[in-house]
């Protein structure tokens, strides 16, 4: 059992309203009489811990009945494409040297692809949309757990221990969701629980929005809870230092703005004080008892009976992986593996290719110096085109990826057959990228850090990788000195992170997105024969459209200049 907090969160007990465009109605009556609304939700604690959980659930729950079952948060939209995390795949992976995602086209994923997307590219919109939704959830409950609030209704002596580290964890994830706002979008409407409902919110700019978020996450590292002292599932102060680290390392792509001093603070800060050591084996941390994981610092919680999505880790489970494999490696889903995006030849050639190929009496891997290799290779060619040919919709072109598995690291299924939904939680934090960071901020100019300390950073993250130092007697991984220049981080962040919801955004701060590095597909006009090798496109493409739709319901919007018609 994951806690009584992740049962709350995983069936999204409360349902507070549902919203058109990014702005809601919180009058809204619920859509049948299990759902409560408005003072019904706050007459007690638990109402207030539904509602902060709901505030979690909003980043990988796509609505209130769970398994895609309709009553969707988000209306107007499909509700299993639009769920955040798999929203944020689309957008920070299958535009990347990582994954080739062939289904889906009517939403515009080929357009990602392709990098060929506008304004009206329905896919631009999910993220978006999603993530001004749980902006709005978290400000509703920051209105609503205000002092004076609490003793109207008679909870504030229940509440008032806890209430302000609730509150910290809604600021939290609100700044979080901004972050992404400023990473994605660039600007976008600005919402606070200040403002009255049914405010129009005016344009605030990316600067304005990374103030935002700096100023906010600087203040919650002293206001949550201390390093393991919350429940699994919710943040603590470590989730802030990584924010930052992440925020930081970015500043100079975002704002122009040099911050590797303090990335490198808030990166080792997480190494040295976080209390969330590397896992002894890095396959641990994607697997269904993954709860128990030393590394991961904020999960989004999943189960396979509670927190039922085709978002989350169901959808990189099924994805990444088709019914056949199941005979060769347990998949943890059985035969339910949709079998709809590969991987691009640029990753598997990050890895030296002994490790490339998958072996029938090998499936997890062992034998491997890096077990990173996670590659399913049978009955699968390498390369993600066929000559001669425009781009095939064929999952055995191109390898598949089997780092996500629905089982336990005793390698056993949940149950026999595989079960119908994920139990593996979603690492959106994790100690590892802290490391990489780490090592990152130092090689771009950190007035603290050395080079050799650099180096230790990512001997530590390739031990972990080739079991071998203190994680084993494998054979070392280790490089040297004058191996670790800024390209070798950006592959070996490939290397360790693939999946995980970063590439796009790596790739843009070392400059490789647009231009001067090119990967399968990338370019092509349509997925014409023999366009396969990529090219360079244009550097609009480093920030996505604000969506075209909300040009009709808020007259103070800016498109981003480069899409502007």
């Amino acid at each position: 059992m994951k806690t009584k907090y992740f049962k709350l969160a995983s069936i999204c007990l409360v349902s507070l309203f549902l919203l058109s465009s990014c702005l809601g109605d919180l009058d809204t009556l619920p859509l049948d009489d299990n759902e409560l609304v408005g003072e019904k939700v706050y007459s007690t604690p638990e109402g207030y811990i539904g509602v902060l959980a709901k505030c979690y659930a909003s980043l990988i729950q796509t609505g209130q009945k769970g398994g895609d079952g309709g009553n969707g948060d988000v209306p107007g939209i499909d509700e299993g494409y639009s769920g955040y995390t798999r929203a944020l795949f689309y957008l920070q992976e299958a535009c990347t040297d990582e994954i080739a995602f062939h289904s889906g086209g009517s939403h515009g994923s080929l357009s990602l692809l392709y990098m060929n997307w506008d304004p009206s590219t329905k896919i631009i919109c999910y993220s978006y949309y999603r993530l001004y939704m749980a902006i709005n959830y978290c400000n509703e409950f920051l209105r609503e757990s205000a002092e004076g609030k609490l003793k109207a209704r008679g909870v504030y002596d229940a509440l008032q221990a806890e209430m302000p580290y609730y509150r910290a964890e809604a600021r939290f994830i609100r700044a979080y969701c901004y972050s992404m706002i400023c990473d994605l979008y660039g600007s976008g409407p600005f919402i606070d629980e200040t403002m009255d409902v049914g405010t129009i919110p005016h344009q605030k700019t990316r600067q304005e929005i990374y103030d935002y978020v700096v100023s906010e996450t600087e203040e919650l590292t002293t206001l949550l809870k201390e390093p393991k002292r919350n429940e699994y599932g919710r943040v603590d102060r470590v989730s802030a230092w990584f924010l930052l680290a992440r925020v930081y390392l970015n500043a100079e792509t975002w704002v122009g703005k040099n911050e590797y001093t303090n990335a490198y603070k808030y990166a080792k800060k997480v190494i040295t004080e976080g209390n969330y050591p590397l896992a002894s084996d890095y396959r641990h941390i994607f697997l269904a008892d993954n709860n128990t994981c030393s590394e991961i610092i904020w999960p989004l919680v999943q189960d396979a009976d509670y927190a039922q999505s085709s978002a989350g880790t169901n959808f990189l489970i099924k994805a990444l992986m088709n019914g056949p494999m199941d005979k060769y490696v347990k998949t943890g889903v059985g035969s339910r593996g949709w079998g709809n995006a590969r991987v691009k030849v640029a990753l598997v050639d990050k890895f030296d290719e002994a490790d490339q190929v998958f072996y029938e009496n090998d499936p997890w891997g062992d034998n491997k110096k890096d077990k990173r290799a996670l590659f399913f290779t049978i009955d699968h060619t390498k390369e993600t085109w066929v000559e001669g040919k425009a781009f095939q919709k064929t999952f055995e072109n191109g390898y598949a990826c089997i780092k996500w598995r629905n089982v336990t690291k005793d390698r056993k299924e949940l149950v026999d057959g595989g079960t119908k939904y994920s139990s593996v939680d979603l690492p959106m934090f994790r100690t590892g990228d802290a490391y990489l960071m780490a090592a990152e901020a130092i090689l771009r100019g950190a007035a603290e850090g050395t080079r050799a300390e650099a180096l230790g950073y990512v001997n530590e993250i390739r031990d972990r990788a080739y079991m071998s130092g203190n994680y084993g007697d494998g054979v070392s991984g280790h490089i040297t000195d004058s191996q670790l220049n800024l390209d070798f981080i950006l592959d070996e962040r490939a290397r360790e992170m693939n999946m995980e919801l970063v590439r796009r955004t790596d790739l843009i701060r070392f400059g490789k997105f647009t231009k001067g590095y090119n990967w399968d597909w990338k370019g092509s006009s349509n997925g014409e024969a023999g366009t396969y090798m990529g090219k360079d496109v244009d550097d609009k493409y480093k920030l996505y459209p604000i969506p075209q739709d909300e040009f009709t319901t808020n007259p103070y919007l800016t498109q981003n200049p480069d899409y502007q018609k």
